[in-house]
Order: structure tokens, then C-alpha cells, then sequence
């Protein structure tokens, strides 16, 4: 009867875990680039990647039409350029209105909007004090067409209109926008049951104190963490850092309740000289592992059980923007659809099961985290065969890696220590483990076509025992071994060479 009680604690425990709310990630599409796919082959590259939420920064016709009926929900842009008008005239904000949201919705999921970018920043601007009414003519618009209970408006603020960002718990925004905009924005979020948009790039903190600020505590890698001497809390990422800087400047001004979504966040792949840290790999580290935190995790230090919702800068490499080289080298894909560096973007691609690009005949040559990175150095990665791959891809993974690929692979042959199970996704897992460790867990040696992925959890190799140990474990706390069900018998999978 006992042994019973604990089985039904254990799974309620497990069924538990298995509910924890995980944020979302989504993609800004940028497109001041003359060389673009069009349209339709964007949405169809979203979708391929799993990709179900996508910003862009105006309401182009084409874009909204060719997202119509894919599932992929989208926050549109009321540009800069038009806040004073919007502000001003409501029947400017109704034609608006009209003609970007209502002719697409609900066709084309469009889930808010965003009024202007980045105006409330480091300082007041004179387009600054459009927002907050422009915000307003644009939500009545919304109420005349009954679409305000499923579109929200809010608008993103750069993480430069805070006065203090360090410690975390010391956020606070700049004393001259308090007043005349930050307030009466919550306000109006507050009000509409909408959240405060913002974009939070770590990359210009470390670019700018490299000698201070720890690359591994800004790509969310492994790290002893940074304890906020204000509350105590220890922060593993300046990202979260940043967000909760936010938070506790909305907390400062009693605006407790009010959640918010990063509208952008990202890291470039090449800068200039001056540029710290644009690097490729850096890139790939940082957006990979920043999925990874998104959807496995839960929240914040500071904000633990509010889900953290993100959208990536950018989709693609865009040209003609203006500025240093960085801002040319933020896009996850180059304009020919191929990937700049590997790393999944769904919760489907952290499994390992993402289809890659159509388009994307090449991939070898990028960088390929897929969202491990944190913990390649220290080697407690394995890299695994996905169960969902194609038996003829896998086939061709598992005949490259013990051949040309140089693995260990007699320990899969018949009557060896790993032979069984016999199947073609343990023998795989093997092989790729084994080409992955003798590569020392470099970028790119876990991919094998998409078949693979990163695990940071051991493959388990009992069926009962470590199943109950791990839970037992998590429960008091500890450190565990094993993580589901057993899939490849006695066989033990090395960690190194």
C-alpha cells in the first residue's frame, strides 16, 4: 500500500512538471533589404521552422495576405512617421484601422500592435508625445469594431528609457519620461488589459564593458551567476538581468500586475572591429540558447511564474540598413533561405525533429548549437539520433559517422556491449555520440543532416530504477543521471576521448 501512495504521488508530481507554463518564441521580419524572398516563400520558411508568431514593422499588404489562413499570429506596426497623425485625428487612426487590420482579421491572426518603435528611448523626442495618444485613437478604433478584445496595443520601449538598470532590482525608469509618458502608457496597458512591449539586446551592454561583463553571463552559458545585492536573487543571464531591470522599474511606479513581451532581442553574426563579440559562433550561442531558455524554463528570478514570451531579431540579413556592419548581420537566414547558423526556433526543433529549409542544400558549413551550447565546454552534452528522423536519413548519418566520419562504432556491432537494443535509432545515437565526442563537441558535429540534436541529459540506460531515482532526486533537490525511460539498454555513452 505504501509502494502504491508513492507511485501516485509520483505521478501527480511528474504530471505537474509536465504542465509548467513555457513563453513563446517568435521572429521580427525585417525587410530593408532589396533581395528578399517573396511573401509567400517567407511564410512557408516560418512554417517549416515551426515559427508560429512573427512581428514585422509596418502593415504591408503583402505580407499580411500571404500570412492569411498559416496559423502564424502577427503584431503589425504603426510606423513612426504616423503617430502624430494617428495622435491627433481619429478618423485618420478609423481609416487606419480599417484598411490594415479589419480588411485582413481574422484571416491573418493579427494579435496587436505596435505604435511606433523604440520612440520612448534614451531621450524625449519630439514624436514622444504622440504615443501614448496615439495608443489611445487606435485602441477607440479598435472598440468601434468590436476587434478590441483580441487585439492589443502597446508599443515597444527601447531598455534605454530606464534611468538604472544595474543591480536588477534597482531598475528604474528615466525621471523625465516618468511623468509625461511612462505613466499614463501603463496606464493605458493597464486599463486595456494589454502588456508593456520591449526590446532588450545584452549584446550592447557587453559590446560596450567587454572587461567587465562575462561573455559566458551574456550568451547564457554556464556561469557562477551575479547575485543582486538588492534582493538577493541570482542571475545566471544578463538577459534575464535586463528584463527584470524592467520589471522593478514597473514595480517602482506600483505597475506590479502589468506583464510585458520582448518585442526584440538577438545577437549580430559579423561587426566591425570595434563590435566585441559579433561573431557567428556568438550568435548562434546566444539565440540558441536563448530558445532553449524560452521554452524550457520558466520565468525570470524576479518573475518566476510569468512565462517569458520573445521575438527574434531578424529573420533574415538585410542589406540596405544603415549603420555599422552589425545591423546588416542580425537575420537567422541569409535572403537565399539558407541558414546563417543552425539552432531551432520550436519546441519540435529542440527534439530535434525540425525539418531544415527546403531551400537550404548546404549545411555543413554553419555554425550548428541548435541551443546547446551551454554546457559544450565543460562535455556534459551528448549528441542523440532524433527518433522522428527518416530511416533513410538516418541510415546515411549512422554509414557516414562510422566510416568516413571516424566513430567508434564496434561496440554497435552484433554481440557487442551496444548492440542492443537493435535499432536503427540506438545505433545511430551511438555513432553520432561517438563522431560528436571525437570532435570535442565542436559547432557543426551534431547535425548529420538535421537527424541530431544536443542533449544535456544522459541517455538513460536502465528501464525502472533511474526513473524513480531522478524524481526522487529532483524532489530533494539533487542532481540526476537520468532523465525518461531507458532506449539503449546496458550501453554506456561516453562523454569524451
Amino acid at each position: 500500500m505504501a509502494s502504491l501512495s508513492f507511485f501516485s504521488f509520483l505521478i501527480l508530481f511528474l504530471s505537474a512538471i509536465a504542465v509548467s507554463d513555457a513563453g513563446s518564441v517568435g521572429i521580427n521580419y525585417g525587410r530593408v533589404a532589396d533581395n528578399l524572398p517573396p511573401p509567400d516563400k517567407v511564410v512557408q520558411l516560418l512554417k517549416s521552422q515551426g515559427v508560429a508568431k512573427v512581428k514585422i514593422f509596418d502593415s504591408d499588404s503583402a505580407v499580411l495576405t500571404a500570412l492569411a489562413n498559416s496559423g502564424i499570429s502577427v503584431v503589425v506596426c504603426l510606423p513612426n512617421e504616423q503617430l502624430a497623425s494617428a495622435a491627433n485625428d481619429q478618423s485618420f487612426s478609423d481609416g487606419w484601422v480599417q484598411a490594415n487590420i479589419a480588411k485582413y482579421y481574422p484571416a491573418t491572426k493579427i494579435e496587436a500592435i505596435a505604435i511606433g518603435n523604440e520612440v520612448i528611448a534614451e531621450n524625449i523626442t519630439d514624436t514622444t508625445k504622440f504615443v501614448v495618444p496615439a495608443m489611445k485613437t487606435i485602441q477607440a478604433s479598435l472598440v468601434k469594431l468590436k476587434l478590441d478584445s483580441n487585439i492589443k496595443v502597446s508599443s515597444p520601449v527601447a531598455i534605454s528609457c530606464l534611468g538604472n538598470s544595474y543591480p536588477a532590482s534597482a531598475g528604474s525608469f528615466k525621471t523625465d519620461q516618468v511623468q509625461s509618458t511612462i505613466i499614463p502608457m501603463l496606464d493605458f496597458l493597464r486599463e486595456t488589459g494589454s502588456y508593456l512591449m520591449v526590446n532588450v539586446y545584452p549584446f550592447f551592454a557587453y559590446k560596450d564593458n567587454s572587461k567587465t561583463i562575462s561573455l559566458d553571463y551574456s550568451l547564457f552559458k554556464d556561469n557562477p551567476g551575479v547575485v543582486d545585492s538588492g534582493n538577493g536573487l541570482r542571475y545566471k543571464s544578463l538577459f534575464e538581468a535586463q528584463v527584470d531591470a524592467v520589471y522593478a522599474a514597473m514595480s517602482a511606479l506600483t505597475y506590479d500586475d502589468l506583464k510585458l513581451v520582448v518585442t526584440e532581442t538577438g545577437w549580430p553574426s559579423a561587426g566591425d572591429a570595434a563590435e566585441v563579440g559579433a561573431s557567428q559562433e556568438n550568435a548562434a550561442a546566444y539565440n540558441g540558447n536563448l530558445v532553449r531558455r524560452v521554452l524550457t524554463g520558466n520565468g525570470t528570478p524576479l518573475r518566476p511564474n510569468d512565462p517569458l514570451n520573445v521575438y527574434i531579431f531578424a529573420l533574415f540579413n538585410e542589406n540596405q540598413k544603415p549603420g555599422p556592419t552589425s545591423e546588416r548581420n542580425y537575420g537567422l537566414f541569409y535572403p537565399n533561405e539558407q541558414r546563417v547558423y543552425n539552432i531551432p526556433l520550436s519546441q519540435k526543433g529542440l527534439n530535434g525533429n525540425q525539418s531544415p529549409p527546403a531551400s537550404n542544400v548546404n549545411q555543413t558549413a554553419p555554425v550548428n548549437n541548435w541551443g546547446g551550447v551551454s554546457k559544450a565546454t565543460s562535455g556534459q552534452t551528448w549528441c542523440m539520433a532524433s527518433p522522428n528522423a527518416e530511416a533513410e536519413e538516418l541510415q546515411e548519418g549512422l554509414d557516414y559517422a562510422c566510416g568516413e566520419g571516424g566513430a567508434d562504432c564496434g561496440p554497435i556491432q552484433p554481440n557487442a556491449a551496444c548492440y542492443n537494443p537493435n535499432s536503427l535509432v540506438a545505433h545511430a545515437s551511438y555513432a553520432y555520440n561517438s563522431y560528436y565526442q571525437k570532435k570535442a563537441r565542436v559547432s557543426g558535429s551534431c547535425f548529420f543532416s538535421g537527424t541530431a540534436y544536443v542533449s544535456t541529459q544522459p541517455p538513460c540506460t536502465y528501464f525502472f530504477y533511474p526513473f524513480i531515482l531522478f524524481t526522487f532526486k529532483l524532489i530533494h533537490s539533487c542532481s540526476f543521471s537520468c532523465l525518461g525511460f531507458a532506449a539503449f539498454g546496458n550501453c554506456q555513452f561516453p562523454t569524451g576521448y
